[in-house]
């Protein structure tokens, strides 16, 4: 059903950029810079309802979902991994603060940095095409999170809270993606922050779209990417692993636009989008005075990243 409403969508959004398509595809450009222009303005409005609907879970049940995370203890990596995986960027901040302060244990962040969704979903939502990867992507990261949660407080017997009544500092403020705030939540940001979310979004996949169009027009089946990962199979996992560390949303982005052009595996996409955690890492590194400790959780999670990228590719 999901798939039918998004084909009349795309249907609607063709019609309405065929006087743009026709446009671009006068002007005398090259056949490859052509197709990545069109395919990247196709994808904004659905990128932007998207988005939007994103907004307004964020504003309106982010404090729940915190206040619950914060009291339900021992459920945790399954409850921070089913609020992980809505497609939004404060969660893994506010869960790396909640672990700095010792409200959650070292699992549940884990589980939540494994199964935080990003815009792999609302670029694959945004062509109905891609779909049948969304539900994959989402159950693996989810089941992924919530084993992996749970293993590694079970191994470290992390499973101490401090209560809530301890919390000491209500009024730290972080910024998201968009220097916008993810602890104090505006109004106008309803729609001024989807606006910009989706502008910077679309520049990410027009660049990236215009670079793989590029490579592959040059270079064919034996684009770059190609001859780097071709030679080195094996390693995809391990290498989008390590890249999915970086905390910019252009990662997923381009994980994702190289799984839609087939250039790699599912497995390393997977391991990529796993290890993917957004700016909860860099918070980490900001505010916790633990280093050892901080370099252990990303070890972890690049280690679980790349085994499961392993796994996949075997199946």
């Amino acid at each position: 059903m999901l798939i039918d409403i998004l084909n009349k969508i795309n249907s609607i959004n063709e019609n309405m950029f065929a006087g743009f398509d026709s446009f671009v595809e006068h002007i005398g450009m090259p056949d490859w810079l052509c197709d990545a222009v069109i395919d990247s303005f196709h994808v904004l409005p659905l990128l932007f309802i998207v988005f939007i609907a994103i907004e307004f879970i964020e504003y309106f049940y982010s404090e729940k979902i915190n206040n619950f995370m914060k009291n339900t203890e021992k459920a945790s990596p399954i409850i921070g991994s089913l609020a992980a995986i809505i497609p939004q960027c404060g969660f893994s901040v506010i869960a790396s603060t909640l672990y700095i302060r010792k409200f959650i244990t070292k699992g549940t962040l884990i589980a939540i940095y494994l199964a935080t969704s990003d815009e792999a979903i609302p670029i694959l939502l945004a062509a109905p095409e891609q779909t049948h990867f969304v539900l994959p992507i989402i159950g693996i990261k989810l089941v992924i999170g919530i084993c992996a949660g749970y293993l590694i407080d079970f191994i470290l017997k992390d499973n101490k809270y401090i209560p809530i009544a301890q919390e000491t500092d209500n009024n730290d403020e972080h910024e998201g993606c968009c220097k916008h705030s993810v602890s104090q939540r505006r109004k106008r940001e309803l729609i001024i922050h989807p606006v910009k979310h989706t502008l910077n979004i679309f520049v990410f996949i027009l660049g990236i779209t215009i670079l793989l169009n590029f490579l592959i027009f040059v270079y064919g089946k034996y684009a770059m990417l190609h001859v780097i990962f071709g030679k080195i199979k094996i390693l995809e996992p391990v290498i989008t692993a390590f890249i999915g560390l970086i905390p910019n949303c252009a990662v997923s982005i381009a994980l994702t636009m190289l799984l839609i052009k087939g250039s790699i595996s599912f497995g390393a996409v997977m391991s990529g989008l796993l290890s993917n955690a957004g700016l909860g890492i860099l918070i980490l590194f900001r505010h916790s005075e633990n280093f050892k400790d901080t370099m252990k959780i990303i070890t972890i999670l690049l280690s679980v990243s790349i085994v499961a990228g392993l796994i996949l590719d075997l199946f």
